[in-house]
């Protein structure tokens, strides 16, 4: 079996495009006499004529316009391949800090988005509360934190906002009882502020567990043994806006904000905050997601 030389494909190429040897070792930055050594090995090799001389000019034979159409081809691939395999443009890591209620639908969805367009960085997502994600950014863990807040702190860009939503088990009763069961670890940034409006209602509660592991909440709210607030349309698979008519108090406006893309040096990292800002610019027109207006851009 014989193999071609992509290179002398690549000289072969280049002179027909050119029309001469002359000007397609000018365009290939080699010596006339290297690239004529190579159409001379491409000929040997396949033991056919390739070029012929028509007075001043280099043309092709039969044989070498049957060629060139695999070679363009051969040529293109070959550099297709190289530069996938070996571009350093865009390697490393990108650290991304997102509130665990907030991953879907958006963050997921964008994080498919990234790996299509940059599939040698690896993103490392790390689900946490809002406050351990402000304290890890603040001491350089993460590239691009989100965060839910009632406000925006310095640095900060509201992406969306979006109302609080009363959120249980499908078909589940136990909003109905009272004192009220909720479900929220202990460091959710939505526990306080549920207490405090509940409390303004005069409306009994108690938590229904304590703990800081978000996948306890997510079983005892889905075994219908507590209820919790999330924001409007980021509801987790197995959970369900409650249709209470009015029975649970309406709850406050949260903003989904953004914080170190402001910061960011590499194109990459800009890359994702872009896309960030995308996701739930798209979101917004799924009607779940109110248009921030700047009175609510406040320090919070």
């Amino acid at each position: 079996m014989r193999n071609l030389d992509v290179t002398a494909l690549r000289s072969f190429v280049a002179i027909a495009e050119t029309g001469g040897v002359t000007r397609a070792a000018g365009v290939l930055n080699l010596t006339q006499s290297a690239v004529s050594m190579q159409i001379k090995r491409l000929e040997e090799s396949l033991d056919l004529k390739l070029l012929e001389r028509s007075g001043r000019q280099v043309v092709l034979s039969p044989s070498g316009e049957q060629l060139l159409t695999y070679a363009r081809k051969m040529v293109s691939l070959n550099d297709d391949v190289v530069g996938k395999l070996t571009d350093k443009g865009f390697e490393g890591e990108v650290s991304l800090g997102v509130p665990h209620d907030i991953v879907y639908p958006v963050v997921s969805k964008v994080l498919q988005q990234f790996r299509t367009q940059f599939p040698r960085v690896h993103v490392n997502l790390n689900a946490s509360f809002t406050r351990q994600l402000q304290e890890g950014l603040s001491r350089g863990e993460f590239d691009i934190i989100l965060t839910t807040e009632e406000g925006t702190m310095p640095g900060g860009e509201t992406l969306s906002q979006a109302r609080l939503s009363w959120t249980g088990a499908e078909n589940g009763t136990v909003w109905r009882q009272r004192p009220l069961k909720l479900g929220f670890s202990r460091h959710c940034m939505f526990r306080p502020l549920v207490q405090k409006v509940l409390d303004r209602e005069g409306i009994d509660w108690e938590m229904a567990t304590e703990t800081d592991s978000d996948r306890t909440i997510e079983a005892t709210i889905g075994a219908d043994l507590a209820i919790c607030v999330v924001i409007e349309g980021t509801e987790p698979p197995h959970m369900v806006p409650i249709q209470h008519g009015g029975v649970l108090p309406e709850m406050p406006i949260s903003l989904i904000n953004m914080y170190g893309a402001e910061q960011a040096q590499s194109p990459v990292v800009g890359a994702l905050a872009e896309l960030l800002r995308q996701g739930y610019s798209d979101l917004k027109s799924g009607g779940h997601v109110v248009t921030p207006t700047p009175t609510l851009r406040e320090v919070g």
